[in-house]
Parts: structure tokens; sequence; C-alpha cells
């Protein structure tokens, strides 16, 4: 008797479509679930999705004419920061992000997305040319910090950081900061003074990783989803403090399910700050910049006196 090979065009039982029905519905309360109050630690997980759109992603989507600059003139390239002149909308603007690598590769290449000192001090080069020549700058933060090793600490790891922290304040071109995925501690600050700061709402800000913190308050990893809970580091937390100006939503699966979605969604935000920003002389850029990182972290309850 000859053995019928299933047709892969036609409908699954009714059974089986029952329950595959029943599955993507369950899938879709889940995504629901984790966008309108997912924990932190959630939102964290989501953050570091492997296929979550990076930077040269949103590069291809948005900007056009993109050549990328290489080396910081000083000591080599760091492939872990990408930097380069495009143009947004026909307008010139400078591009800079950290990238990390899609396969083992790549990530290999990219050190994961951890910047060294010459990636920081290729970024404050590229700033500099951008200021020269009028652009505004874009910069893309996603990165879990810079690179600790005992070679970026000899190289000047914590004044390269330092170091773009002036700078970046002193720019007289606008300068909006993006954070599209992991924003993590002085690593992710050394690309991240800018006259607006825009958060896609299942990014993290914060000063450490969740990991980190348990590992320091309870000498183990077994407390992340507390850790990650008590540094206040989404999206949601970040724009009630003052420290992001935006929260700029992502597609209903989140970014890492539709790259051209999440970055239309950025391009709608991008655009009105760029536009808000324009016309407004280097003066004007520098005190509101200024202002802007002052008003940051008051001490909620502390008497006059103290």
């Amino acid at each position: 008797m000859e053995n019928k090979v299933p047709d892969p065009e036609s409908a699954p039982p009714e059974g089986e479509s029952v329950e595959i029905e029943t599955l993507r519905a369950e899938v879709e309360r889940l995504r629901q679930e984790v966008r309108l109050g997912g924990s932190a630690w959630q939102r964290t997980q989501l953050a570091r999705h492997d296929q979550r759109p990076y930077t040269l992603d949103y590069v291809e989507r948005l900007f056009t004419g993109f050549t990328e600059l290489h080396g910081d003139r000083r000591f080599r390239d760091d492939p872990a920061i990408v930097s380069g002149m495009a143009f947004y909308r026909g307008r010139p603007v400078m591009v800079i992000g950290q990238q990390k690598g899609r396969d083992l590769k790549q990530r290999q290449i990219r050190n994961f997305g951890y910047a060294q000192p010459e990636g920081y001090r290729k970024a404050l080069r590229a700033m500099k040319l951008a200021e020269k020549f009028s652009r505004p700058i874009i910069t893309f933060i996603d990165t879990p910090g810079a690179y600790p090793s005992i070679g970026a600490e000899e190289r000047g790891q914590a004044e390269a950081i330092a170091h773009n922290l002036r700078e970046m304040s002193r720019l007289g071109v606008p300068v909006v900061v993006c954070i599209i995925g992991e924003g993590g501690s002085g690593g992710a600050l050394g690309i991240g003074v800018g006259n607006r700061v825009l958060m896609l709402e299942n990014a993290i800000y914060t000063v450490i990783t969740p990991e980190g913190c348990s590992a320091i308050l309870w000498k183990d990893q077994n407390h992340v989803e507390a850790a990650a809970t008590a540094l206040r580091l989404t999206a949601r937390d970040l724009e009630d403090f003052g420290i992001v100006d935006e929260i700029v939503p992502e597609p209903p699966g989140g970014a890492h399910s539709d790259h051209a979605g999440a970055a239309a969604l950025l391009d709608e935000r991008l655009d009105a700050a760029l536009s808000t920003l324009a016309g407004k002389s280097a003066a004007e850029l520098r005190d509101e910049r200024y202002a802007k990182f002052r008003r940051m972290g008051p001490v909620l309850g502390a008497s006059a006196g103290a």
C-alpha cells in the first residue's frame, strides 16, 4: 500500500488549527502583558534580545549616503562604535552609535558592544567634525558598558569617557540621543549627553547591570529580578525622573520582531526632535543642554538647610 505524503500547503486538521490559534492568542496576550506592565527584568531581557535592531540596522533604514569614519588618530579603530556622515531626510548629519554583532564572529569583532577608549575618542573626533561643518549629531546607545579590561584602563578608559562628557556639553550643534537597547553606565553616557534623549519603550538605562547589582548586594546572581526593579531602569521610570525626554513606542511584538516598524516609529520622533532644535544658536543649545543635566538627580525630601 502506497504511503501518502502530506501536502505542506494543505490546512492542518481542525483540532490542530484550534490549538495553533489558542497558542497565537496566548503569545499575543503575553506580548501585551509585557508591553503594558512588564517587569523591569522582562524589559531587560527584551533590551538584550539577540534579534533586536542595532545601530547599523537603523542606519540602513533611516539614513542615506552613510560614509563611515574609522580610527581615533591615536591608537586604532574600535569596531564597537561606528560613526559616519550621512543624510537624514535630506539633511546632512553625523551618526554615532554602539554596535553589537549579530552572530558569534561579528560579536567578537564588535567586542559584544563593549567600547574601549579609542572608541570614545573616535566618537569625539566625529562630533568635532560635525561641529566644524554645522551638522546635527545623532547617537545610538546600545552597550552593556565600557570595556573594563586592563588594556582599556591602561589606555585611559575613564579619562576618555570623562573627556567626552565635558566636550559634548560644549558642542555648538544639536545632539539627539537615542537609547535603542542597553544603556549601561558610563559606557552609554560617553555618547549620551544630548539636547534631546529618546528611549525605546523596551530599552533600559542604568548605572549597573542587574547581575552586577545582585552580585554586590546579595553576593550571588539569584536576585537579578529584584535588582532590576530596584534600579528603576525602564523607560517609564526614567521619563518620570526626567532623565529621558520621550519614550518611543515599539511595534506590537517588540522591536526585535519588526525592524522596519521600529525604525519608522523612531523616525517620527527623531524628525520632531531635530525640527525642535533647528535654528537655535550654539549658545542656546549649550545652555539648554547644561540646564537639562543640572536638573537631574534632586534629593527628594531633603531639608533646605541640609
